[in-house]
């Protein structure tokens, strides 16, 4: 496939102001002056773009280093057969087209100087100062001969690394993959498929967190290209059909400019075309497009309430599309983004989107954290941080897990497999610790992923939570919002179970519980997590109770349902065999029985303190519970006349003791032992339905 086949290259663009139009670079500022008496020119287009962000800026080191990469450079060229310095030329253009700062511009001239020439990071340091070297080394490939196979997994590893340190170091990433997919068609085409698929799988998914919806766009439209030929050419086709005919947003966007000024709102209209891939997706939801369905109204306003008082004229003067309303300012996305989201039915019955943002929320949404500059200069205004640190607002949460789950990940098959299923995971919800701390997690994370954020390995421990305030299983899937409490067992010997990966979508919950799982093969095994036939255990049962009636030889025995104990009032009723069932007075079974004409008897406690109970504990499964729970019975002085285990179900087990206790005083004192052995979320007195 050529060059041009592979570029989308001369979009199909409509009336109004053009989106950053990044492939034009290479096309006009740098490929067409080949000879390289001609290519110091081109220093000026990075110059012009930089200043048109950054007025004051000091184009000195731009020019020196410039100078360095051009000679360093010298006698390499590209497979197009372009000389080499036109590559770090289109990329560094890229970038300050998008605004970077005359760091950023600086360590991209200087990016591939260090891999493919003489000069060494000593010399960069030297030359141009500690962040740029930084930048330079961050970028810098791995030599396969060094690493073999796993050079392209540990450089993107190395690259990640640096990149939370300081995420200029993946903007420069970005701009320069963006440039070599722009030039791939002159690769065969077994490795154009294999680069653009890593582009897929791990570079736009990093565009996207980071924002940078302008490199990311035109990265999914080269790789639609390649990857999917045909859909892209089809879809090509549908655009270019469609811009040659009017545009129906047109209309709709002098409709809203004269509302906006009716309303006395300054703002900017503008029609946004979408991209080949959007138009694509698009395709696939609706089946056949509609004119409007081509591009979306972007309406750009000063400050953020005129976003709002633009929403209120839309819905109240167009007719509004409800379900498609989504507030991104209120709550912005992970990646910086901040707008609003709606839709509007014309007279005629179209329908258009339309995104309203201030201008600053506009750069930010193009360029994301290129738009926010320095990241380790302070923020005006801002104090410095006590303890040395700067506070990086460009260094999202989801870039903290990556950076921490991969220590664990030494394997870079294991870091590579994972890094894609982590990157794939496009949404982030919020939770709330009780201790007033977030956690933020990707959609769709249980508490098991919320344990393992909060607690790391000590999460091994975890044996239930609490969701907004209710008890719930490990496997429970949050919501943004949600509130949630991690239960851990005291015993430093707990361990997760097998079941746990089937509920982790974190790469830092799987690779820690597979850790553990394979360190401890015996715990694999847990009898608390698989399923099994009840369990009993059953010791010698006395047949009186510490009851008496006034009948003469009858003897009296505690309901098993409700198994009284003093001083509880009781009633009793004669059973088969001429004895009395004592009952607790709100028993529902002496409702019951009451209920089928049964007489009850009445029933006193005898002057012996001693007494037998029947008490249930709800508890988490976890290794050695039952042998804690009956060590915590006998130090509390109860013999167990016998206890059930029932089968766990989602990792919930119920003990049910018979016991007999020495002085039914000490009843509270026995149940508070038992709730506080780690484990046990609740212990009552059994209320099981009546056999008598």
């Amino acid at each position: 496939m050529s060059a041009e086949a592979t570029n989308p290259g001369a979009p199909i663009r409509r009336r109004g102001r053009p989106r950053i139009d990044l492939r034009r670079l290479g096309r006009v500022a740098l490929l067409r002056h080949a000879s390289r008496d001609r290519l110091s020119d081109a220093i000026g287009h990075v110059a012009d773009a930089h200043r048109a962000h950054h007025p004051d800026a000091d184009l000195a080191v731009l020019h020196k280093a410039y100078v360095l990469a051009e000679s360093s450079h010298r006698g390499q060229f590209r497979k197009s057969g372009e000389p080499y310095i036109t590559h770090p030329l289109a990329v560094t253009l890229i970038l300050a087209e998008l605004g970077a700062e005359t760091t950023t511009l600086t360590a991209a001239l200087l990016h591939d100087t260090v891999e493919d020439t003489d000069v060494t990071l000593d010399q960069v340091r030297k030359g141009f100062g500690e962040e740029v070297r930084f930048l330079v080394d961050g970028v810098t490939k791995l030599e396969k001969v060094d690493y073999g196979a796993a050079a392209e997994p540990e450089t993107f590893r190395k690259m990640l690394v640096a990149t939370g340190n300081d995420v200029r170091v993946m903007s420069i990433k970005l701009a320069d993959r963006l440039h070599n997919m722009r030039t791939l068609g002159v690769m065969r085409p077994e490795k154009q498929a294999r680069i653009a698929k890593v582009t897929r799988d791990v570079l736009i998914p990093l565009a996207e967190r980071l924002g940078v919806q302008a490199l990311k766009t035109e990265l999914e439209d080269l790789v639609f290209a390649i990857l999917h030929p045909e859909e892209y050419e089809h879809t090509r086709a549908l655009i270019a059909a469609q811009a040659a005919s009017a545009d129906p947003l047109a209309t709709i966007a002098d409709n809203v400019r004269e509302v906006l000024a009716q309303a006395d709102i300054a703002a900017e209209v503008l029609i946004r075309p979408r991209h080949f891939v959007s138009v694509h997706r698009a395709r696939i939801k609706r089946g056949e497009l509609r004119g409007t369905d081509f591009g979306r109204l972007l309406v750009l306003v000063g400050e953020d309430a005129d976003c709002y008082g633009v929403l209120g004229e839309l819905h109240t003067c167009f007719t509004p599309v409800i379900s498609e309303f989504k507030d991104f300012i209120a709550a912005p996305k992970f990646n910086l983004y901040q707008s609003l989201h709606t839709a509007v039915a014309a007279a005629d019955g179209s329908v258009a989107e339309v995104l309203i943002r201030t201008h600053q929320m506009h750069r930010v949404a193009e360029a994301g954290v290129i738009a926010l500059g320095n990241p380790s200069a302070p923020a005006e205004g801002a104090e410095p941080a006590e303890d040395g640190e700067r506070a990086d607002p460009t260094r999202p949460g989801w870039l903290s897990r990556l950076l921490e789950w991969q220590q664990s990940a030494p394997d870079p098959d294991t870091f590579w497999t994972t890094l894609r299923a982590d990157l794939a995971q496009d949404r982030e919800i919020t939770v709330f610790r009780t201790d007033g701390g977030t956690l933020g997690l990707p959609a769709g994370a249980s508490c098991v992923d919320a344990a393992y954020a909060q607690y790391g390995e000590d999460a091994h421990r975890c044996i239930g939570a609490r969701v907004n305030g209710r008890l719930a299983t490990l496997s429970t899937v949050l919501v943004d919002g949600d509130t949630v409490q991690l239960l851990l067992a005291q015993d430093s010997a707990s361990g997760p179970s097998p079941e746990w990966l089937d509920h982790a979508r974190t790469p830092a919950a799987r690779i820690a519980i597979g850790g553990w799982l394979e360190a401890n093969p015996e715990g694999a095994k847990d009898p608390a997590a698989a399923p099994r036939p009840p369990a009993a255990v059953t010791a010698d049962r006395p047949t009186a109770a510490n009851a008496v009636v006034d009948l003469p030889d009858t003897p009296v025995r505690t309901a098993g349902c409700c198994t009284p104990v003093p001083p509880d009032e009781v009633t009793g009723f004669l059973v088969r065999g001429g004895a009395v069932t004592a009952h607790r007075l709100e028993c529902p079974a002496v409702a019951r029985m009451r209920a089928a004409g049964r007489q009850s008897v009445e029933v006193r406690w005898g002057d012996s303190a001693e007494c037998r109970v029947t008490l249930v504990a709800e508890s988490f499964g976890r290794p050695r519970l039952l042998a804690d729970l009956t060590e915590a019975i006998a130090t509390a002085g109860a013999a167990i006349v016998s206890a059930t285990v029932e089968p766990p179900s989602e990792q919930r087990v119920r003990h049910t003791y018979t016991l007999q206790i020495p002085d039914a005083a000490g009843l509270p004192a026995l149940m508070r032992a038992m709730r506080d052995v780690p484990g046990v979320y609740d212990v009552s007195r059994a209320q099981h339905p009546a056999t008598t």
